[in-house]
């Protein structure tokens, strides 16, 4: 039985991901704020949550948030607010940094595992044609440098894993919905469809990529 991990699991996307695991059979723990008091701001509520563990063949962050306190998306980088830029790097990117951090201990080394993170377009560089969102867009391009840095590691003891970013697309939640005008979006069961199925097809050698719920690769 495939073994699974789900940290942000009370989340839109990652209730969806964890339903979508179990109904495929495996057997999902799940990590949460509201559920547990895993707070991923907090290393030593990380440590405490994840020390002692077994391993995964499974491990997604789908912690995250667009708005933090009721600050909105700069539209300019005029409006950027020192409080909520730091707030949305604590949360966005050292966040799943210091999930990351342990890591080796979560996952097997002598089979195959997946370990993704979720991040957003908006946050490859090479991608940004607009603008705006500049706290956003900095955090994400954070955690995507967290990644690939974290996979580079990782390799060199778990030769088997794949630690990825990813997109899920804009899902319809809670923290999205006054920006659903803008893009097209799907529901979080459909998203989490997408990326378990992009999981499932991941190989140690993608280790360190961005992709989206596609499967494509997205630029950094």
């Amino acid at each position: 039985m495939e073994q699974v991990l789900i940290i942000g699991a009370s989340g839109g996307i990652g209730s969806a991901l964890a339903r979508g695991f179990e109904t495929r059979g495996a057997q999902v723990d799940r990590l949460s704020r509201s559920g547990d008091g895993f707070d991923v701001t907090d290393e030593m509520s990380i440590a405490a949550h994840l020390s002692g563990r077994g391993v995964y063949d499974r491990v997604i962050v789908a912690t995250g948030a667009l708005e933090i306190g009721g600050a909105a998306p700069e539209k300019t980088i005029k409006r950027l607010n020192a409080v909520a830029m730091a707030e949305q790097f604590a949360l966005n990117a050292i966040g799943p940094a210091l999930v990351l951090s342990h890591a080796h201990a979560l996952l097997p080394r002598e089979r195959p595992s997946v370990l993704a993170v979720l991040s957003a377009r908006v946050g490859s560089i090479g991608d940004n044609r607009i603008g705006g969102w500049v706290s956003y867009r900095a955090a994400k391009a954070a955690v995507n440098q967290i990644v690939h840095t974290a996979a580079i590691e990782l390799a060199r003891t778990h030769k088997h894993a794949a630690v990825v970013a990813m997109h899920p697309g804009t899902v319809a939640t809670s923290f999205t919905e006054q920006y659903l005008n803008r893009h097209p979006s799907v529901s979080p069961s459909v998203a989490a469809e997408s990326l378990i199925d992009v999981m499932g097809r991941l190989q140690a050698g993608q280790t360190g990529q961005f992709f989206d719920y596609s499967g494509a690769s997205v630029p950094w």
